[in-house]
């Protein structure tokens, strides 16, 4: 009979007063939260808990897309979509980790310099600009891994935009998001452009297509424990940090939820129980 004590050493699970980062699908928007110690992973040292909010997801998701499923290697060239989201910054700082990868995104012109400062050689504004014609121009061959969360005809585009050997990662279908006001009609149009194509259309055409969804790998305990070790090591190398847009109390969760949804954000949108109290400052004598 084994003591609860020797199931957690076996397991190797965290102790009481750990300071940890929780993965879990939902219902983390609450003061305390129940999960089970195998979605739990310890900080490493020096991680605000900002910073430790912003990590797995983010870094997990970017992570397995561009080595996982993308095989990044040097020399290569990648298209990330909404580059200064959370996703998108943290797949600029993991592709930053490998020689001469060259980087185009998409984002709103008034996060083109911040893009460039993190190592974006190419940032496009796909508001004014065709993303497919501005990436042609620079590469006519195309790319050589696309991220797409977009989906409906976007998916189609990126595909197009492979080079031979080339990846495409589908991970979400923000396409489906139409501004405050749930357009059916676009939603409809986003649903019907789903881009499929069969394993005889992809024989002849060497690219490769592939879909990921990190709240489907609840059981993966294993796969997603090797990668958050991967991460944390590179953290702790300094080789990537997780960037905070902003951080809101829960009182203000509309406010949070606007600024991304009106596409402000350069990084990752906090939510806090309540923000700290400043201290009041001391008057001169």
């Amino acid at each position: 009979m084994q003591t609860e004590h020797e199931e957690d050493d076996r397991a190797g699970l965290n102790s009481v007063g750990d300071k940890v980062m929780v993965l879990a699908r939902a219902g983390l928007w609450q003061e305390v939260v129940t999960v089970p110690a195998s979605q739990t992973y310890l900080m490493p040292d020096g991680m605000s808990f900002e910073e430790a909010a912003a990590f797995l997801v983010n870094y997990i998701t970017a992570y397995m897309i561009l080595f996982d499923f993308g095989n990044l290697r040097p020399n290569q060239s990648v298209l990330i979509h909404m580059a200064a989201g959370g996703v998108g910054t943290a797949a600029i700082q993991l592709c930053k980790t490998v020689e001469n990868v060259t980087i185009f995104g998409t984002a709103s012109a008034s996060k083109h310099d911040a893009l460039r400062e993190s190592g974006v050689a190419h940032p496009i504004d796909y508001r004014s600009m065709d993303y497919v014609e501005e990436v042609r121009k620079i590469s006519p061959k195309g790319v050589d891994i696309v991220l797409d969360p977009l989906g409906g005809s976007d998916t189609t585009k990126a595909f197009n935009l492979l080079k031979p050997m080339g990846k495409l990662i589908t991970y979400g279908v923000a396409n489906l998001l139409t501004g405050q006001k749930k357009n059916l009609m676009a939603m409809a149009k986003t649903w019907w452009n789903q881009f499929s194509i069969n394993a005889l259309q992809l024989l002849h055409l060497n690219k490769a297509v592939c879909g990921y969804h990190l709240g489907y790998m609840d059981e993966e305990f294993e796969l997603i424990g090797g990668v958050v070790a991967k991460l944390v090591s590179l953290y702790s190398q300094g080789k990537i940090k997780p960037r905070i847009d902003s951080v809101w109390p829960f009182e203000q969760v509309a406010d949070a939820m606007r600024q991304m949804q009106e596409k402000k954000n350069i990084g990752k949108v906090i939510l806090v129980p309540e923000l700290p109290k400043e201290e009041p400052k001391k008057e001169d004598n």
